[in-house]
């Protein structure tokens, strides 16, 4: 047991994960500080909460340069998932922060929803659930995921997952990657395509790539112009990929026939016209959200956290 130590966990899932995760905790004597907002923390809102604390278990809260230096004693920050877009690496580097993330453990779960939402937008399940729901019997006409061609924008875990989801449909699978795995691309028969030459093929288009300044909006007006009449746009990755005004000008023009969306410029995205419209699939950034991830994450986090603080101490 180690000398006593402060932990936040901003996290909203974290505590969902059973007793395992916190008992870790507590076995390695730490205080525990709870997220008392029940959701991603802004600026002014962690400032305080970070007095004295020695490490956080992170959600997709605003860890700017600000927020970095206003605690004295932040060691290490340990992310409950897989991006770190929300955090500034740069000044947590400067002020010798540990970013530490967790890559692996919900990759199946995103993938699934991905599929859920090429399913759902395309056959139009929501439609018919609420139409059911009422007492009506309306025969909604959707299009069929059998056979059809498949672009995947970043072939990388979560990518390969979908894809290997989409070999189950016959689907033909293009990619489009800066990185590419020629290997697994060819066990799958995976054609690499430049951007604008998957847009203008796919008949869906799944979004699986990391925030950065150079995917900042990389769906915008014109690649969506680019993209079929009858294609889909999915996305559950990170909301800000897509310009979200052009998206809902194209949805509503009919310049595509759909989208399945997870994640949002803004979060929640209470006044999205996308919440709107029919042709689009909204759901409230669930992706990682199985009973499987949030215990895989939320172990996986606290291992994380435990052995950088342990590393710290033999420094």
């Amino acid at each position: 047991m180690g000398s006593k130590c402060k932990i936040l966990i901003t996290s909203t899932s974290f505590f969902k994960a059973g007793p395992v995760p916190l008992q870790q905790l507590k076995e390695f004597n730490c205080e525990i500080i709870e997220n008392p907002y029940g959701r991603p923390l802004k600026e002014d809102e962690l400032i305080p909460l970070l007095v004295d604390v020695d490490g956080v278990i992170a959600g997709l809260d605003e860890f700017g340069e600000k927020v970095l230096k206003s605690s004295n004693r932040l060691k290490v920050i340990s992310r409950y998932g897989v991006g770190i877009d929300n955090i500034d690496m740069e000044a947590a580097k400067r002020l010798g922060i540990f970013v530490i993330n967790t890559p692996d453990v919900n990759t199946q779960a995103v993938a699934d929803l991905t599929f859920g939402l090429i399913l759902s937008v395309s056959r139009k399940i929501p439609q018919s659930h609420q139409s059911t729901r009422k007492g009506r019997w309306e025969r909604f006409i959707g299009r069929e995921v059998y056979g059809k061609r498949l672009g995947i924008i970043g072939l990388g875990r979560i990518g390969k997952a979908v894809a290997n989801r989409a070999k189950g449909f016959e689907m033909e699978i293009i990619a489009y990657d800066v990185q590419r795995d020629e290997s697994f691309a060819e066990t799958l028969e995976i054609k690499f395509l430049p951007l604008d030459d998957l847009l203008m093929e796919a008949d869906f288009v799944t979004l699986h790539c990391g925030l950065n300044p150079q995917t900042k909006g990389l769906i915008g007006p014109r690649e969506l112009g680019l993209m079929k009449e009858t294609a889909y746009l999915i996305n559950t990755a990170r909301g800000e990929l897509v310009n979200e005004r052009a998206l809902y000008e194209a949805l509503k023009e009919g310049k595509i026939a759909g989208a399945g969306l997870d994640v949002y410029e803004q979060e929640p995205p209470l006044e999205s016209p996308l919440l709107s419209l029919e042709n689009a699939v909204t759901t409230g950034h669930i992706a990682a959200y199985t009973d499987e991830a949030i215990k895989e994450m939320a172990l996986a986090s606290v291992k994380n956290l435990l052995s950088a603080l342990e590393a710290l101490k033999s420094v």
